[in-house]
């Protein structure tokens, strides 16, 4: 069946694209879209500055563009949003992402903990509630999916609704050309498979950390927070207007929540560490308020 071929052409490109990852590590994904939206650039500058990405970037965006279809996303959503992985607690997730290993700079740069620290407490320092600030910590635990054999691909980049037309705001727009979803008439219609402002939840996302951890902590979190996991990568919607056609009126209410989140998310990387022995009691209380010991992953 069609479903088996995309299945088994996605598994053939996850052994080529694993052994050849264009990007150096995780890390670049963001790098790239801190420059993206560093000050109020036009649309032209946009294109301009996609234009001049570095080949690793461009590279990662064709291989997401292309093999992110309907089906590959309704077959991800099915192998781990049953949360099959075992129980971890927040500590020992954050442990096991921190053995992804970034080859390029050993020496000076920050492990994941340290990174997912720095979000959480430039979120702090600001007086936001304890909820935002644990947002702020979680927010790319779901990048254990690369330690579970996920291309890269797969786990990071901008994230868009699939099913339906690709709106022109979606970074490297070009790209989509080679996605088999493009020779479906029904997916290449504005509404496509959905309803007119149906609302974001029965919306099928580009696979990846965003929604993985959305289903992780969907018993645990406010729906505020809920919306900044599921959809903080979602950048042609939260950053570009774009897909308001699909949103609910709730949806677009809280994207207001997106944006706060944003900015942490894009801006609260420097290169100060962070000091884990002092911050964890804040971090051990804060766990505890919202989750049990451990939880399914």
């Amino acid at each position: 069946s069609a479903d088996l071929r995309v299945e088994g052409k996605s598994k053939m490109a996850t052994t080529a694209v694993s052994s050849n990852a264009p990007l150096k590590d995780m890390d670049e994904w963001d790098e790239f879209l801190t420059e993206r939206y560093q000050e109020g650039k036009t649309e032209e500058q946009f294109r301009q500055y996609d234009a001049e990405a570095n080949p690793g970037v461009a590279e990662f965006y064709r291989l997401n563009h292309q093999f992110q279809t309907f089906d590959y996303v309704m077959g991800k959503q099915k192998e781990y949003f049953g949360l099959n992985k075992g129980e971890k607690s927040i500590w020992e997730a954050a442990e096991f992402l921190n053995t992804l290993v970034d080859d390029s700079d050993p020496d000076t740069d920050l492990t994941q903990i340290e990174h997912l620290l720095q979000t959480s407490e430039a979120i702090r320092k600001d007086g936001h509630p304890r909820w935002f600030v644990l947002t702020g910590f979680i927010h790319d635990l779901g990048k254990v999916l690369c330690l579970w054999g996920e291309p890269q691909w797969g786990v990071v980049g901008d994230t868009f609704p699939v099913g339906c037309a690709y709106s022109d705001q979606i970074v490297f727009p070009e790209y989509f050309k080679a996605n088999p979803d493009i020779n479906n008439p029904l997916y290449q219609t504005k509404y496509g498979i959905y309803e007119p402002n149906c609302g974001l939840e029965k919306v099928h996302m580009s696979f990846g950390h965003d929604g993985y951890i959305g289903e992780v902590m969907k018993n645990y979190m406010p729906e505020e927070s809920m919306y900044m996991l599921r959809y903080h990568s979602f950048y042609a919607a939260h950053r570009h207007g774009a897909y308001r056609h699909l949103m609910s009126k709730r949806d677009i209410e809280m994207f207001e929540w997106v944006n706060k989140f944003n900015v942490y998310d894009l801006y609260s990387k420097g290169h100060t560490k962070p000091n884990l022995k002092e911050l964890k009691p804040y971090y051990d209380d804060l766990f505890a308020e919202f989750f049990p010991a451990k939880i399914a992953w």
